[in-house]
This record gives C-alpha cells, sequence and structure tokens, in this order.
C-alpha cells in the first residue's frame, strides 16, 4: 500500500527490519497460533536518562496468563544501535523482587543488537504466569544507551545505580535502589496459551493511556494497582487478552494544526503497524480517538477520514473494529461540540459506524454528566474535566460488551 506519510514509510522500514533480525519472526506465525500479546506499552519517545554499566528492571502487568512468555524490545527512537548484554524474566514480588527467574534469548543468544529505528522479539521461554499477574522484566547493559520509553507506567520501575553491572538474575530486589515511573525498552509480552480466544488491543490517546486511574478519591493515590479501564476490562473477559497501545496527547489524524511536537509523527495511522498490528492473536480494536484532535484544532472531516483510513486497514488484516464517540471536554468550544457530535453521529449511525466498524462502545453515555452533557459525570471526574479517575475507568470496563468482544453479540 503506498504511504503519502514519511512515518508511515519509516515504520514499514522498521517492521521490515525486526523481521530481518530475527528470521522467522512470530509475526510469520499461522493464525492458530498459541501466543497473544498479554501486556503492552507503546514507546513514544527517548528517555531524559542515560543507562550505562546497569541494570533495569520493569514490571509488566499481564491480562492473561500462559506456559511460556516472549517479550518484544525495541530502539525505535534510538539514534544508535542498543545492545542487550542479558535479559531474564520473573514473577513480581514486593518493589523490586522477583521469583522463578528465566533467561531471555534472542535466536538463542543471550546478547543482541537492535539497529536503530529497530525492534526485536526474544525467544520464548518457559514460565507459568497466571492472569492479572506482574512479570519483571530486567535488562543489562554493558555500554551507554538512550532509551526509549513509555512516558505513564502508573507504577514505580527499577534501576541499579550506573555502572552497578547485571543484576538480571538477582531474585531480591536490594541492587535496584532506582526508580522511575516509565518503562524503558520493553512493549509488549506475549503468553503462550491455547485457551485464549485473542487479544483485543486498545488503541487511543491518554484516556486509554490510563490517566486518572491512580486517583482513587479525595487525598487518595495508588501507583501499580493496574485500575485503568483496560485492566478492568482484562479481569472480566476470561478468555480474551487486553493489550493496552495508548499514548496520551495524541492524535487519529496528522492534520491537526496545533499538534505538539512531542507528540507529532504518532497519530493513529502513523504507529498503526507498530502498535496494533505487529502485535500478536489480535482479533479487535476498540477504538478511543478524538478528543485531542478537537482540541489541536481539528473539525470532524480531517478526524473521520483518519478513521476511515484506519478502520479500513484493521478490516483488511481481518481485525475487528469498535468504536466510542468522542467523550465531553469541558474546555471544548460550540464549534468543537458541534464536531464531536458530527463524529459521534458517524460512529452511532446504525452501530457500525456507516459500515465501516464492526460496533460502538459508547463510552459518553458512561460519562457525560445528565445535568451538563459536555461534562464528565462528577463521581468520575479525575479533576480535569477530561479523564475519569478509577471508579470511571471501572464504569467504562464493565460498559464494554463481552459478548461483542468474542464475536456472540
Amino acid at each position: 500500500m503506498k504511504r503519502s506519510r514519511k512515518i508511515a514509510v519509516f515504520g514499514a522500514a522498521v517492521l521490515l527490519l525486526a523481521g530481518s533480525l530475527m528470521g522467522s519472526a512470530p509475526a510469520a506465525e499461522t493464525q492458530r497460533s498459541p501466543w497473544f500479546t498479554s501486556w503492552a506499552q507503546s514507546q513514544q519517545a527517548l528517555s531524559a536518562k542515560t543507562v550505562q554499566n546497569q541494570s533495569v528492571r520493569m514490571v509488566t502487568h499481564l491480562s492473561q496468563g500462559g506456559d511460556a512468555v516472549r517479550i518484544r524490545v525495541q530502539n525505535t527512537f534510538g539514534k544508535t544501535p542498543l545492545t542487550i548484554d542479558r535479559a531474564t524474566a520473573g514473577l513480581s514480588g514486593p518493589a523490586a523482587s522477583v521469583t522463578g527467574v528465566r533467561p531471555l534469548t534472542f535466536r538463542g543468544q543471550p546478547a543482541v543488537t537492535i539497529p536503530p529505528g529497530g525492534e526485536v522479539w526474544s525467544d520464548d521461554t518457559d514460565l507459568r504466569t497466571q492472569p492479572d499477574t506482574d512479570l519483571g522484566i530486567s535488562m543489562y547493559i554493558a555500554g551507554t544507551v538512550v532509551p526509549g520509553q513509555h512516558d505513564s507506567a502508573f507504577r514505580e520501575n527499577y534501576l541499579t545505580p550506573a555502572g552497578a553491572g547485571d543484576h538480571t538474575a538477582d531474585p531480591a530486589g536490594t541492587a535496584y535502589t532506582e526508580t522511575v515511573t516509565s518503562t524503558y525498552l520493553v512493549s509488549a509480552v506475549d503468553v503462550r496459551n491455547r485457551g485464549l480466544r485473542g487479544t483485543i488491543v486498545a488503541y487511543g490517546s491518554s484516556v486509554v493511556d490510563g490517566v486518572g486511574s491512580t486517583n482513587c478519591g479525595p487525598g487518595c493515590t495508588e501507583l501499580g494497582t493496574n485500575r485503568r479501564w483496560t485492566d478492568d476490562l482484562a479481569r472480566r473477559t476470561g478468555k480474551l487478552a487486553i493489550a493496552n497501545a495508548g499514548i496520551s496527547g495524541t492524535t487519529s489524524s496528522n492534520a491537526c494544526p496545533g499538534t505538539p511536537d512531542r507528540v507529532a509523527g504518532l497519530d493513529a495511522l502513523a504507529r498503526l503497524d507498530r502498535d496494533v498490528l505487529a502485535l500478536h492473536g489480535v482479533t479487535g480494536v476498540l477504538y478511543y480517538y478524538g478528543t485531542n484532535d478537537l482540541a489541536f484544532g481539528c473539525t470532524a472531516e480531517p478526524i473521520l477520514d483518519s478513521y476511515r483510513q484506519v478502520f479500513q486497514r484493521l478490516r483488511d488484516a481481518g481485525i475487528a473494529v469498535y468504536v466510542t464517540p468522542i467523550t465531553p471536554r469541558p474546555g471544548y468550544t460550540a464549534q468543537n461540540n458541534l464536531d464531536r457530535h458530527e463524529v459521534g453521529t458517524f460512529t452511532q449511525r446504525w452501530n457500525n459506524c456507516s459500515g465501516t466498524c464492526d460496533g460502538v462502545v459508547d463510552f459518553d453515555q458512561v460519562l457525560k454528566d445528565p445535568s451538563q452533557p459536555n461534562g464528565i459525570h462528577p463521581p468520575y471526574d479525575n479533576g480535569d474535566g477530561v479523564h475519569a479517575n478509577a471508579a470511571g475507568q471501572q464504569a467504562l470496563a464493565d460498559f464494554v460488551s463481552l459478548p461483542m468482544l468474542t464475536g456472540r453479540g
């Protein structure tokens, strides 16, 4: 398919490069593969921190478990090659501790070098995991690198001091004395589980990413308790994995004139291959985009144009598309709300986006204030009028139709 934007061409090149790195890559597996992406956090920028001769331990929260795992490591934004000298996986315990540590290899080798813009999947390693549990991924970098990151982990992750050496096999977390609230390097975890029916990818901006999910009430903040609506939804599904591909601040369309530089080039079409189509066992996408498009100056027309392009690519890949109308935002102008309702009318028409999507998840009905429909219902408001708190996240998760996601609706 011909691309009109350089970023899309770059993304396709990254996928080809990753495939050549790994030979018979996971993407070449058949549709009957037992592998499903159980956790994801999309890379969005380089970290402000340099990692040098030290270990990092990133905690990933699995939506579903299995009898083996494998991970994806990315150097998407890197300017230099990234060498992982050793990596392990283990079940997370208190703080930075892990149990049942297993080595991770890459084409049978303990180390791997990933070129700028590249990515690599590890070999599978036998490690039994359960649904709704944390997996610690430890990586040792002997040289110097500026790692790519997902900005908001909504938990603490761990690093040893620079120069501390290889502590990837340490069960205790005592060597990991530094904490960060971003996720470095690792961007997806697959589980092997023949009992699962698919992976649902939640795709969008900050409302998908999980902003507000740490707000458990007045004066209450919880890190690491996994209260995003996608986490809550995973606890309901049983036979479906949920992968979160949200990046705060991003847009569906690349045409919004006020898009900040920090998220330019991360629109829905530009990162679709990397953050959705390259994952495994994907049967559906929950598409929650548009609120930033309006805030950054887009009207309904470019938003709907981007919807149609993304939806078509997903459906061509055999992936069902479930869309939510744009939810309320108190800062919207009268014109913004007219455009919001125009997009909403398109998504709601015949409950299938005028034939371009497979279903509608009307989160607007959950979040809107009954007395002020352009605002969020106060019990669910994170306090910024845009995002849902932990109670609102649970309400969103409870609203999603499981029969729809499993194809039984």
